[in-house]
């Protein structure tokens, strides 16, 4: 029963994704002008996560980036249902420019496992499907609340690559719980190439607290404590949107080398330079990057703090 019911969704999410691109830019931005009207949980946490990490920013200054991050985002929701449900191949000519590209497939040649980590900037699932393109990979997942949405991810997303001629597969993906976590080791010790997004917060210890854009955040020791035993490269890779002027969205591929503290044995240096480095990303166009996320909900022990999301 499960199954039918994503590929029900799956179909829904195709038909809508027929739309042409320009339809479909101006129906996220009609979204994005009713979440502002009403409010929704992505306009309320936004606006929260602005002010703790933008203090400074006059009240005007933050209500137009406010406005331009729930416009990014709903467009971002319909770009993707469009990239889940088209063939790859035509996807990935969306991809206007590339950089650093050298430095996977150096990382790939050198054979001692790469780590991709993701940032959620951008349109990550276009940077999933080049990924998968380009060679086969793992990724580190949180499996949804409902077993549907689940069911969904895993049939859109198992499906990465094979427009490049491979009918093996492309694309593992792996629960972020405790027994999956030894096929990352395996992949990355066989020389394999695994994809994290590294800003999602962890549960109650499984991480470490460190600043990102001035706030205390927990933050995952898992990207560091799996660089740090298998000697892997660590990269930093995300798709962001470029403005090309023909109605249909463009992107760049950005691939770039993770500061070598991020590998560190110690745990809070480690969280402490991939928290650096993520930020750095994310002020590139900080219009981009995933405000909608609770970032901040876990607070340091002692300290005092509420979770910033309650009761707004």
């Amino acid at each position: 029963m499960t199954g039918f019911a994503a590929r029900l969704l799956y179909a829904s999410a195709a038909l809508l994704g027929r739309l042409p691109w320009p339809w479909l830019l101006r129906l996220g931005d009609a979204l994005a002008a009713w979440w502002r009207w009403r409010d929704v949980r992505e306009s309320r946490v936004a606006r929260i996560n602005l002010e703790l990490a933008y203090p400074d920013l006059l009240p005007a200054q933050r209500n137009e980036l406010h406005r331009a991050i729930l416009r990014t985002t709903a467009r971002q929701v319909l770009e993707t249902v469009r990239l889940w449900t088209r063939p790859h191949a035509e996807n990935l000519g969306l991809l206007r420019e590339q950089h650093g590209t050298e430095l996977m497939d150096a990382a790939i040649a050198a054979g001692r496992g790469v780590i991709i980590a993701a940032p959620h900037h951008g349109n990550w699932e276009l940077l999933n499907q080049w990924l998968a393109w380009r060679t086969p990979l793992a990724i580190l997942y949180r499996p949804p609340e409902s077993a549907v949405v689940e069911a969904f991810l895993n049939l859109v997303r198992a499906d990465a690559g094979h427009d490049a001629g491979d009918d093996g597969e492309r694309v593992t993906q792996v629960r972020a719980e405790g027994p999956a976590i030894r096929q990352l080791f395996k992949r990355l010790n066989d020389g394999g190439v695994v994809g994290i997004l590294p800003d999602q917060q962890p549960k109650a210890g499984d991480g470490e607290f460190a600043p990102f854009f001035g706030v205390q955040a927990l933050t995952m020791t898992l990207l560091g404590r799996l660089a740090a035993r298998t000697g892997a490269t660590v990269l930093f890779a995300w798709c962001e949107r470029v403005d090309t002027h023909t109605g249909h969205p463009g992107f760049a591929l950005h691939i770039e080398a993770a500061p070598a503290a991020m590998s560190d044995p110690d745990p809070k240096v480690a969280v402490a330079a991939l928290n650096a480095a993520v930020e750095h990303i994310a002020r590139r166009d900080p219009a981009q990057y995933q405000w909608t996320y609770k970032r901040y909900t876990l607070r340091p022990p002692g300290s005092g703090e509420e979770n910033p999301y309650w009761n707004r």
